[in-house]
């Protein structure tokens, strides 16, 4: 039940409580049971308050030095229980989800954004079962999941899945602040609601916020925020990220409720949240009424919604109505117009590129453009913002580039906060790693180097990705996770990466290690022109790799040029003055020339062999996976090369063939299978280039 103002004088932790336990180690069984109870009851109490009523009464501090005792208790007394508070913080990661029946069908609802189609869903109601009240609610643009209550306490949560049957997720649920473990108040014995997890519009732009500082891709919505981590394997993952729930329908109950707006009323007495934009409507002119209003306030809600849901409010009425196979007959759902190209700048966030370049990305209110739904948009660099005069809190019109890229057109009103020539202004500290900001031109970058988090994943991801090394092993998320541990502080740490660094981490278990350990022994004698597009050299793809490859045959001489002769480099095709400047700076940096040094003890580039030997492969597209015996994986690209052909790091529609050596990656494997890409052995390989007169050897 819920706790009263009486409850103070029995529950020490209801109000002001006390900040001085007595040391844990001090306590008996018994006392330690009966403390962690009343804690148990009045953290859940205060989870109400703060959640469901939005009356806290007690400071942020106070609630966490309370959470963190029941923690403490339950540790050294071994005292967890499923419905305690303290579960929020999430547990050890599932392999998968179970799959279970709902307690009654979740089906959707009828909709249309036409007037005429609500009215026609009036007269039919009408027409049925006579004169109707209708309750009104916003639809919300989240995750609709199934939250089952058996004697108060949470028994499963359940995504919607088909409607029949979802995945089980309650783990993940117990860790959502506004999903009450044990219902409050005098509750029906059994409860099956259905519930609205959602991310705050705040939340979620300060969460994408962080995403692309910390160089991850950014949600393109809170809906897909929202679906991407309700189904994480991982509790602790969803313990951090910031959902809530509105609760809105009775789906089954042990004590019957005459109306709908009596369960609505009721919810919050069991501790179960509800939007406060719930309205009687008397007829279907005041839900339309509510439906305008609604749309006018939208964009002050710290919510997404994309329309209302109009609903008769009888439950005998309700099921007199009944369903199809789709939907329940007595709902319906009236949807706002989308959001059209203009929309406003919620935020700011600064990305900072493999070589530093910081770029500001304007956080948006999602907005269609052309069909998609767009959350940012590129502000490209500090001259742009200042020529087009963007700030946070301007409205903007958004456009796509090419159909692909989002930028900012144009200001269409400026904030009402902000003077007319008011403009965003880059830090003078990178985000990530709070080095000096400096500016080249119209570009800013981050001093810190391969000292910013930021720019070491990216440039490890670069090295190991498709444009580098191809190192299968190393992908964007394996990166950040050896960069969090501590394990890589620099591009050559990966040599020095042992079996039982990986082994000890969440997810890598021995095959996973060793077979990375191999991609990475294989990798210490690459082709120069992948070492050299490694590197992440401004400018220096593959494809100019390749020509600085053949020109200079050695990256000693090379880099001879690159310090001391950067005219020599003007010479080789796709190379003019500004290239071979950057190429210059890049290496007469301390900090760069150091960290090639660094690799250079664990790696060998050989010398190149791309020299042209005809085009008996002209038109052929190879992709390589795994070891080769008689050659290195890189002698067999540049042989492909050499004779007019294309090696390529990545499976595509346009691919001719897969070679598969020793230890193959699983990904270009199940690519090939799915664009009919044949896949060859070493032998077959040899054989196959026979064909067409070229030796390997």
């Amino acid at each position: 039940m819920s706790l009263t103002h009486e409850d103070a004088d029995e529950n020490p932790y209801l109000r002001e409580p006390p900040t001085d336990f007595q040391p844990v180690e001090e306590l008996s069984a018994e006392d330690a049971r009966e403390q962690v109870e009343l804690l148990r009851e009045a953290i859940r109490e205060h989870d109400r308050r703060y959640y469901v009523e939005n009356d806290p009464i007690i400071a942020d501090r106070t609630y966490d030095a309370l959470f963190s005792r029941l923690q403490a208790l339950e540790d050294a007394f071994d005292l967890s229980h499923p419905d305690s508070p303290t579960r929020s913080v999430g547990g050890e990661p599932i392999d998968a989800f179970e799959t279970v029946e709902h307690v009654a069908p979740m089906l959707s609802i009828d909709q249309s954004g036409e007037e005429t189609d609500v009215r026609e869903f009036d007269d039919r109601v009408r027409r049925e079962v006579g004169a109707v009240d209708y309750v009104c609610e916003p639809k919300f643009d989240g995750v609709s999941m199934e939250f089952v209550y058996e004697d108060g306490s949470l028994e499963r949560a359940v995504t919607r899945g088909d409607g029949r049957e979802g995945d089980d997720v309650t783990r993940n649920a117990r860790t959502i602040g506004s999903v009450p473990q044990q219902l409050h108040g005098d509750h029906p014995d059994f409860l099956a609601v259905r519930g609205e997890v959602y991310m705050p519009k705040d939340a979620f732009q300060e969460h994408n916020r962080e995403r692309i500082e910390r160089g991850e891709e950014p949600f393109a919505n809170p809906r897909n925020a929202t679906a991407g981590t309700i189904r994480q394997l991982d509790p602790s993952v969803v313990a951090e990220r910031p959902l809530q729930v509105f609760y809105f329908d009775v789906l089954e109950s042990s004590e019957p409720f005459d109306s709908h707006s009596d369960a609505l009323e009721r919810f919050p007495e069991w501790g179960l949240r509800v939007t406060e934009h719930v309205e009687r409507a008397a007829d279907i002119d005041a839900a339309i009424d509510y439906r305008d209003r609604m749309l006018e306030l939208r964009d002050d809600l710290n919510y997404e919604i994309d329309g209302t849901v109009i609903k008769v409010d009888d439950r005998e009425a309700r099921e007199e109505l009944g369903r199809t196979a789709r939907h329940d007959r007595y709902a319906f759902a009236y949807k706002f117009p989308a959001r059209a190209e203009v929309t406003p700048i919620v935020d700011v966030a600064v990305q900072v590129g493999r070589t530093g370049r910081l770029t500001p990305v304007a956080l948006l209110e999602p907005v269609d453009v052309g069909g998609v739904t767009v959350s940012r948009a590129s502000l490209h660099n500090p001259e742009e913002i200042a020529e087009k005069n963007v700030d946070v809190g301007d409205t903007v019109r958004v456009q796509r580039a090419g159909d692909v890229i989002p930028y900012v057109e144009e200001v269409v009103e400026k904030g009402a906060e902000n003077e007319p020539e008011s403009h965003y202004e880059l830090p003078d500290h990178c985000p990530v790693c709070g080095s000096a900001v400096e500016r080249d031109g119209p570009i800013a970058f981050c001093t810190g180097g391969l000292a910013c988090d930021a720019q070491l994943r990216r440039s490890i991801e670069y090295y190991a990705g498709d444009d580098g090394l191809d190192l299968e092993g190393l992908g964007e998320k394996s990166v950040r996770q050896l960069v969090d541990a501590g394990l890589l502080e620099s591009v050559a740490d990966l040599y020095e990466l042992e079996r039982e660094d990986l082994t000890a981490l969440e997810g890598w278990g021995a095959t996973s290690a060793e077979n990375l350990l191999h991609e990475l022994e294989e990798s210490r004698e690459p082709p120069l022109s992948d070492f050299l597009s490694a590197l992440g050299i401004p400018h220096v793809g593959p494809t100019t790799a390749r020509e600085l490859a053949r020109e200079f045959g050695t990256f000693e001489a090379f880099r001879e040029a690159a310090e001391n002769e950067p005219e020599r480099l003007e010479e080789v095709d796709d190379v003019g003055e500004t290239v071979a400047d950057q190429i210059h700076e890049f290496f007469t940096s301390e900090a760069n020339a150091e960290a090639v040094d660094a690799i250079l003890e664990h790696v060998s580039p050989q010398e190149s062999a791309l020299e042209s030997g005809g085009d008996e492969l002209e038109g052929l597209t190879f992709v390589f996976t795994g070891s080769l015996e008689g050659v290195t994986r890189g002698e067999a690209q540049e042989t492909v090369e050499a004779h007019g052909g294309s090696a390529t790091s990545s499976v595509s529609g346009n691919t001719d063939y897969l070679v598969v050596g020793e230890n193959p990656g699983q990904t270009k494997r199940d690519d090939a299978a799915a664009n009919d890409v044949p896949m060859v052995d070493e032998d077959e390989f040899r054989e196959l280039l026979a064909e067409y007169g070229v030796d390997l050897e």
